[in-house]
């Protein structure tokens, strides 16, 4: 049963691996400054939580979550664990008294994490998206006697190969390390349409591919209370890193046929490719306390700062803002042991995150908010194998419909499997 469910996940898993590529995963015009919309390396099961990460570790002795916002958790990994899972939102735009609808969703991660020396030190490896860029939308100018359109739109994103190990020093400091490769496309383009026959209109468009090497680090300390219950504090980061990227730039000249849409490109005007430049991302910083008693339940919040007016490309500043926020949450376990009621041993979630992004319009800070909850659904187990099914949903709102404004209302769900298993274990006969 146990070697059919992991032939099987690794199946997934390598055709998951297939399909991860640039594509619109968003439809959000707050993507188009910086790298696009952050989405953090979290999983459902964190996400569920508002976010918290940073002093999160084990949270049952049961079975190993992934934690890769904070390496320094791998040290308490366990069990081979393997975590797939997908994303999908609905977004409404608002801007006075229009409103527009979209739905998205995509492969969200592919993780896995193996104990080198059980409880004390770990690695972990697997793709997470970084930021997703996805937008469309038009400014309408009137030239004498002449509609002007304006047109912007982007599209790709980046994601994060990453390789990691903690290891814990002693009975409560934990330390760990990523090495992430950051790739991905981000492409942009601008045209001038006019609303006349014959008329020729221009396009421009801005690519960057991007590969480079990245870090990141954290920390943790356990303080113990009692055999089972413990507060924990910690820290990660990411270093500023320069990343290569290759950048492009074409100019296009073309016409509108009879119903308005745009006709194959008649020329080139303008044709850059494969400039080499550098990315330097930001320094970011997480701090983190939990609370939590093993099997039964965890509280913890989060603070995080970002150093984005440090993002620049080409050693071109993008005009950032540095961003701040917070997260609270927890989660509560009735009883994991339970035999008469399965909701009993179900993981009930919760959460709340809140956060002062990178963008400023206006004189106006953009800020983004979020309630979360969610469900971990236990599968079967038995003293060798622990599988898991977690659901999450995010009800959000970005920015605001006041001066002139574009405010998203979102509804984001998240699904992951996580499956723990010891896939090396020898067997000992007498």
């Amino acid at each position: 049963m146990y070697k059919k469910i992991n032939y099987i996940a690794a199946v997934v898993l390598l055709l998951a691996s297939f399909s991860v590529k640039a594509q619109v995963t968003s439809q959000s015009p707050y993507s188009r400054y910086g790298l696009g919309n952050v989405k953090g390396m979290l999983l459902p099961q964190l996400r569920a939580m508002g976010g918290i990460s940073t002093a999160v570790n084990k949270p049952s002795t049961y079975y190993s979550n992934i934690n890769m916002q904070n390496p320094a958790s791998y040290a308490g990994i366990t069990m081979a664990t393997a975590d797939i899972g997908m994303s999908a939102g609905f977004k409404e735009l608002k801007k006075g008294s229009l409103s527009e609808g979209s739905f998205n969703s995509s492969l969200s991660h592919i993780a896995l994490a193996f104990p080198l020396k059980a409880g004390r030190t770990g690695l972990s490896f697997g793709l997470v998206p970084y930021t997703e860029l996805g937008y469309e939308y038009t400014n309408t100018e009137q030239l004498d006697t002449t509609t002007v359109n304006k047109l912007y739109a982007g599209e790709g994103g980046l994601t994060k190969a990453y390789f990691g190990l903690g290891q814990q020093f002693g009975d409560h400091f934990r330390v760990g390390a990523n090495v992430e490769y950051v790739f991905g496309n981000l492409i942009e383009s601008r045209s001038t349409e006019l609303q006349a026959a014959g008329v020729l209109n221009t396009k421009q468009q801005d690519k960057n591919s991007v590969g480079g090497i990245g870090f990141s680090y954290g920390a943790q300390y356990e303080i113990p209370l009692s055999l089972k219950s413990r507060i924990t504090l910690g820290y990660s980061g990411s270093y500023k890193s320069n990343i290569n990227t290759k950048t492009s730039f074409v100019a296009t000249r073309y016409k509108l046929n009879s119903v308005g849409e745009e006709e194959p490109a008649l020329d080139s005007a303008v044709f850059l490719e494969n400039n080499s430049a550098k990315l330097k991302l930001p320094l970011v910083h997480n701090f983190g306390i939990s609370i939590q008693k093993d099997n039964k339940w965890l509280i913890g919040a989060d603070y995080r700062m970002g150093k984005w007016s440090q993002l620049s490309i080409n050693g071109v500043n993008n005009g950032l803002e540095d961003s701040w926020g917070f997260s609270a949450g927890g989660q509560l376990t009735p009883d994991m042991t339970s035999i008469g009621s399965y909701f009993n041993r179900v993981d009930y979630r919760l959460g709340f995150t809140y956060d002062k992004t990178y963008i400023k319009i206006g004189n106006q800070d953009v800020k983004q908010m979020a309630v979360t909850f969610g469900l971990g659904l236990p599968l079967a187990f038995n003293r060798y194998a622990f599988h898991k099914l977690n659901f999450t949903t995010e009800l959000g709102r970005r920015g605001t419909t006041s001066n002139g404004l574009v405010q998203e209302n979102y509804i984001n769900f998240h699904i992951g499997f996580t499956l723990n298993d010891t896939w090396f274990r020898r067997f000992k006969f007498d």
